[in-house]
């Protein structure tokens, strides 16, 4: 039964995050600023104009890392007690607050990679040999050097962070600050609307006429605010291709990738094999929903209807343990360990409460463990998303047992490998356990709604979606509400051609995706399941060295490119093979599931 959002101070602590473990007062909270902000002022003035020779270089470069370490508590304390509750304006003026000191220290920080560049590249190098441990961060900072800028513009740019970050904090407010939702009626009967009773419950509810009207009056909702998002967005755009072309880069696309460590044609490969090979199978699949629930004509609001309603098992977080230890007991003792901890240690934030952000995200500051934030609806569902989550947990903890702060983080191409690695597990493990036809046909079927379709369709039709806009962005082209609700009907029909019908509707999803703020982020989820896809299958027939594998590719963190870590795992992703595997392996689960249903009905 959807119920209307309680405010967060409503909600039970136990479902809660304890963000105590970060600072367990507001005091010391502040006195970590103070300590911060000295330690920056300290360190400017101990060493700016002091990189010459390759052992200042380390001695420097050591100093700043350190330094550096001292934002990620404090950052990550303001950001994750404002994401769970953006109309608290304690804790967004302290977000706020911290987003423009952090600005003003970043500004006097930039000497560091200033002068940096300003040296010959043999004594970076040099650096390099003596302190091996530096390698990732300076080979970075090599890479870069085309693109550096003057010491002083650099400096104001840095100074700028808080307001270049405006857009997205402005996304925010409008998205769960400003739009309110009214209940919905039905058959004369009233039902509560709110974006996480939409994304949890309505969006994908066995009801035909509850589904369709919960979608109309979230989108009639959404519509009035299309005009403030769109420009909203375009602010954003705007200010990458400025930096863009700064940096001299010969698009924002190049810019936005370069970070990435993978080249244009990896990127344009998975939005295009993906966009022409795949739609042909989720058209099938989309067929499938519409037989099996008599739809006469199926549209955009009916795609994430369960293939098996009936079959659909409401799951306490009590239960998800079960679930998640069971699926993930392969990982070994130590994952193990950590899946209870973020249990037993409250580093995950169940509750739903007005104001909390929308979907779900992990938060892996270093030098504490992960925070992992989802709206808990009881669906089979959030067992599988925070499978995904627990998936950045465990990577994020485990490379920061192993890695310093500079060597910790992959490429964002990667971000998304380990997450979706626990949902193919949790998959394995439940067909593993399967006999009957129609808990297996459920089984395949939570694959397909929920992995794939949300991995390799929904972000993938975002990245079609994204790049569409940044091509425009290039040839010198504002965005406007009209246009993006034309560019993202464009992209959903061209997917799921006659047989989905797009409306109006349909077209405004492009407002509901924070990760435009987050530059090329949603191409990534479909690379890093292609990634996972491909090991978990290599799990399924070694068992224990492909795992070992695995988790050698979690410790080593940030110290090789996205290619060199896939790898380790046994996958070439400098190939298109691995992908149309992938696409191919998703075929014939939509063609298994079609078999299965042909069976259970004629039964």
């Amino acid at each position: 039964m959807v119920q209307q959002l309680p405010s967060r101070d409503q909600v039970k602590l136990e479902e809660t995050w304890n963000l105590q473990d970060l600072f367990a007062s507001e005091k010391e909270y502040e006195e970590a600023i103070e300590r911060l902000t000295t330690a920056v002022q300290t360190f400017h003035d101990e060493y700016v104009g002091k990189m010459k020779d390759a052992s200042s270089v380390v001695t420097i470069v050591q100093a700043y890392e350190q330094v550096l370490m001292q934002f990620v508590p404090i950052g990550a304390y303001a950001s994750l007690a404002s994401s769970v509750d953006e109309t608290n304006t304690d804790a967004q003026m302290r977000a706020s607050g911290f987003s423009q000191l952090a600005s003003r220290l970043a500004s006097q920080l930039s000497f560091v990679e200033s002068e940096l560049a300003t040296l010959d590249e043999s004594v970076l190098q040099q650096a390099i040999e003596q302190e091996p441990t530096l390698a990732a961060y300076l080979n970075e900072v090599i890479a870069f050097i085309p693109h550096q800028l003057h010491p002083e513009v650099e400096k104001t740019l840095k100074a700028f962070g808080s307001t270049f970050s405006s857009p997205y904090s402005l996304y925010n407010t409008t998205k769960l600050v400003d739009m309110t939702f009214e209940p919905f009626q039905v058959n004369d009967e009233s039902f509560p609307l709110s974006y996480v009773s939409f994304e949890g419950v309505w969006d994908s509810h066995p009801n035909l006429e509850k589904r369709r009207e919960a979608f109309r009056a979230f989108s009639n909702k959404l519509r009035d605010y299309q005009h403030t998002t769109a420009k909203t967005y375009d602010m954003h755009i705007q200010r990458e291709k400025t930096e863009a072309s700064l940096r001299k880069f010969d698009s924002v696309i190049d810019y936005l990738l370069f970070d990435q460590q993978v080249d244009r044609s990896m990127y344009n490969r998975q939005i295009d094999v993906i966009m022409e090979e795949l739609a042909p199978h989720m058209r099938k699949y989309a067929k499938l929903l519409q037989r099996v629930h008599g739809i006469e004509k199926m549209t955009f609001a009916d795609l994430k209807v369960p293939l098996d309603p009936n079959y659909e098992p409401t799951v306490s977080i009590e239960q998800s343990k079960q679930y998640i230890f069971d699926a993930l007991s392969i990982m070994g003792d130590d994952y193990h360990s950590m899946l209870e901890r973020a249990y037993d240690e409250r580093w995950i934030d169940f509750a739903q409460n007005i104001g909390k952000s929308t979907g779900a995200f992990c938060s892996s500051p270093y030098g504490s463990h992960p925070y992992i934030l989802i709206s808990w609806t009881g669906s089979m569902e959030d067992v599988f998303v925070l499978a995904h989550e627990l998936g950045h947990a465990g990577h994020f903890y485990t490379a920061h047992q192993h890695q310093s702060y500079f060597n910790a983080r992959p490429s964002l191409y990667f971000i998304e490998a380990p997450s979706t690695m626990n949902e193919m597990l949790m998959a394995n493990h439940l067909l593993k356990n399967s006999t009957d036809p129609q808990f297996k046909r459920w089984v395949i079927s939570s694959i397909v709604s929920r992995t794939y379709y949300h991995n390799f369709v929904t972000h993938l039709l975002e990245a079609h979606y994204q790049r569409k806009v940044y091509e425009l962005v290039d040839t010198g082209h504002n965005v406007n509400a009209s246009l993006l609700n034309k560019l993202k009907k464009e992209t959903l029909e061209q997917f799921w051609g006659d047989d989905v019908v797009i409306d109006d509707d349909a077209a405004l999803t492009w407002m509901r995706q924070p990760h435009y703020y987050m530059g090329l982020y949603p191409y990534t989820y479909s690379a890093g399941l292609t990634i996972s896809t491909a090991v978990s299958q290599r799990i399924l027939k070694e068992g224990e060295p492909a795992v070992e594998d695995w988790l050698n590719v979690l410790r080593a963190g940030g110290t090789k490119t996205p290619a060199q870590l896939a790898q380790m795992a046994k996958v070439d992703i400098t190939t298109d093979a691995p992908l149309r595997e992938t696409i191919q392996f998703i075929g014939s689960l939509i063609d298994e599931l079609i078999t299965l249903t042909d069976e259970i009905e004629q039964a």
